[in-house]
C-alpha cells in the first residue's frame, strides 16, 4: 500500500467519524426536542425533559472528543504519535532478541567446536 492509498484510506475513516457524529448532533436534536414537546403536552408544570438532555449530552461532548480531540490532547495525532513510538519501541525490542539470539548461537557454536576439539 503506497503513501496516497494510505492517506486515502484515513481521510476516508475520518470523513466517516466525522459523519457519525453529525449523526449523533440530528438525532440528539430530534430526541430531545420530542421529550420536550412530550413533557410540554403531558405535565408542563413538571419539567423532566432536561435529565435525558444533560445526561445523553455528557455522551455527546465525549464523542466530539473523540472524534475531533482535546486540542491536539489525545487526537487523532497524539494517536499516529502513539502508534508510532510504540511500532518503534516494538522494533527495537525485536532487533535486540534477535541480537541476542545470534549471540546465544555464535557461543553455542564456539562450544560445539571447543568440544569437538577436545575429543
Amino acid at each position: 500500500m503506497d503513501n496516497h492509498e494510505k492517506h486515502y484510506q484515513r481521510a476516508k475513516e475520518r470523513v466517516q467519524e466525522i459523519k457519525a457524529f453529525y449523526s449523533h448532533i440530528f438525532i440528539y436534536l430530534i430526541v430531545n426536542l420530542g421529550l420536550f414537546v412530550l413533557n410540554f403536552i403531558v405535565s408542563r408544570g413538571n419539567w423532566w425533559f432536561y435529565w435525558p438532555l444533560l445526561g445523553w449530552g455528557v455522551g455527546l461532548i465525549a464523542h466530539a472528543f473523540s472524534v475531533f480531540g482535546l486540542g491536539g490532547v489525545f487526537g487523532h495525532q497524539w494517536e499516529e504519535k502513539k502508534i508510532k513510538d510504540m511500532m518503534n519501541k516494538m522494533e527495537e525490542k525485536d532487533k535486540k532478541e534477535g541480537i541476542e539470539e545470534e549471540r546465544q548461537e555464535e557461543q553455542n557454536v564456539e562450544q560445539e567446536g571447543h568440544s569437538d576439539s577436545e575429543s
